[in-house]
């Protein structure tokens, strides 16, 4: 069974947003050994300068490098990252499991996204949409497309 570590920056606060991602986690026990991993946000003023962001971020890569597994492959969910449509990240995670890969971890950052060492580690940088979304939703988002993924490599019709 595969091992999927989601490693995001901040807690979910939002009971709808807890729900979702607790409905999500539990659906993938059937296909996987999910640990999602939260490490603190940075705290920025109301209008940050460049240099506080970055000094922002780079706090946050430390923690986010830290909680990555040894071995496995590295995907971190970035605005530049390349689109797939959920058929094809499927067919991703179906060719790295056949290469041999039993672990997966996926990186989620805050409301400034992530640093670019973070970005330099990941085997693929994926991007949801080019449009905006909170950080929390993105979270949710994530689970449901990798539960998504696996139904579909299982045959399930969840994906139509």
């Amino acid at each position: 069974m595969m091992e999927v570590r989601l490693v995001c920056v901040g807690r979910l606060k939002e009971p709808f947003y807890i729900a979702a991602a607790e409905e999500y986690a539990k659906r993938l026990g059937a296909f996987c050994s999910l640990k999602v991993l939260e490490v603190p946000e940075e705290r920025l003023p109301e209008r940050p300068s460049p240099a506080q962001v970055e000094a922002a971020l780079k706090k946050e890569a430390g923690r986010i490098l830290e909680k990555l597994p040894s071995g496995g492959v590295f995907t971190a969910l970035c605005v530049e990252g390349r689109q797939l449509s959920s058929p094809q990240w499927a067919a991703q995670i179906e060719r790295w499991m056949v290469g041999g890969c039993s672990r997966l971890c996926l990186a989620i950052g805050g409301s400034c996204g992530l640093h670019g060492s973070v970005k330099e580690r990941a085997a693929l940088r994926l991007s949801m949409s080019p449009m905006t979304f909170p950080h929390h939703l993105a979270r949710v988002m994530a689970l449901e497309q990798l539960y998504r993924a696996f139904q579909i490599n299982s045959g399930s019709a969840y994906h139509k």
